[in-house]
């Protein structure tokens, strides 16, 4: 199969790399400057070095020359720029299958991917995500990885699934879009509240207790929205919530860590030199739970970090000072 993958992040990079034993890949690089350097060293030095891209990964940098060939678009970028793609996927009228693995709400619509892609590439065309507990470098080294890829049409999902399962990428087939969406999403936001607790000090207890909790909301938020509750207890639920919040990996939990030691945000974002989704994923998922009347205390709190300069200390202690309540 030929695959054009847009983005060369890390994770895009990563997966170039890990498809490019079984399909011809082609990876398209926006920045001018970045794809002359990765052509030059075979090297993403920018968000993967060291390793180096295989021999047989073609590098492109004008994203109509990437997907005309393409049986498959795999979309690789931030949510930020996730729409603006999509319109130009549009623009090119080759309505090609695509799969994302962009992670998040958009900010400003609180939409999740497959509804920016509904908006702005075709309501017909089959499309869907790639989601579960994976960090880049992993792959990159070939490390074995099983992911869910959940699509609008069940057929395509189970077909896309099965095209790019190999070896060391196992991948399972959903039709939750909306719940492996919501997963590895919110997951994030999760990840930021761990990072806090264990820059804290706060113990492993409170970091099991957080990741319990967090994912009871992540669950309530995915069941109002249609997700289905087997997939919160799945890679894309549990799973990537258990990575993103325990793994040195994370840039969430990172963000998370030197929140909770008293450096800015602005400055941790300057630093960190990469995106970090659950930044910008918590005030959308905090707005879209309250007007659905979704409780998300930790979200909640995590925003308040964040956005309305309450210290991570005072944060915690507002959590742990709420009224006992059943489990649910």
């Amino acid at each position: 199969m030929r695959i054009a993958i847009l983005g060369a992040g890390a994770w895009g990079t990563a997966l170039a790399i890990g498809f490019s034993s079984h399909h011809q890949v082609t990876l398209w690089v926006r920045s001018a400057a970045h794809y002359r350097d990765m052509v030059s060293t075979r090297i993403n030095r920018r968000n993967l070095d060291p390793f180096v891209l295989p021999s047989s990964i073609l590098l492109s940098n004008e994203l109509s020359e990437a997907i005309e060939n393409a049986d498959l678009v795999l979309v690789a970028v931030p949510m930020a720029g996730l729409r603006d793609t999509f319109r130009k996927l549009a623009a090119s009228r080759l309505k090609l299958p695509v799969i994302w693995v962009s992670k998040g709400f958009e900010a400003g619509t609180s939409k999740l991917p497959h509804q920016v892609a509904i908006e702005e590439y075709d309501d017909i065309a089959p499309v869907g995500t790639l989601s579960g507990p994976s960090f880049a470098r992993e792959v990159a080294q070939g490390l074995p990885v099983a992911l869910t890829l959940a699509a609008n049409d069940s057929g395509f999902a189970s077909d896309m699934a099965a095209a790019l399962h190999s070896q060391r990428i196992r991948v399972y087939s959903s039709p939750d879009l909306v719940g492996v969406e919501v997963g590895g999403a919110v997951k994030n936001v999760m990840a930021i509240a761990s990072g806090i607790s264990d820059g804290l000090g706060l113990g492993a207890n409170a970091r099991a207790a957080l990741i319990t909790r967090g994912l009871a909301e992540i669950t309530r938020l995915g069941l109002k929205l249609g997700g289905r509750l087997e997939t919160f207890l799945g890679l894309s639920g549990v799973g990537d919530l258990t990575l993103t919040c325990t793994g040195e990996l994370s840039r969430n939990r990172t963000v998370g860590m030197l929140l909770a030691g008293g450096k800015p945000l602005d400055v941790i974002l300057a630093e960190l030199g990469s995106t970090a989704e659950g930044v910008y994923t918590a005030r959308e998922v905090a707005s879209l739970a309250q007007s659905l009347g979704v409780d998300m205390p930790i979200t909640r709190a995590v925003c308040s970090v964040l956005y309305e300069g309450v210290s991570a200390r005072d944060a915690v202690e507002e959590l742990m000072k709420r009224d006992p309540k059943p489990e649910s």
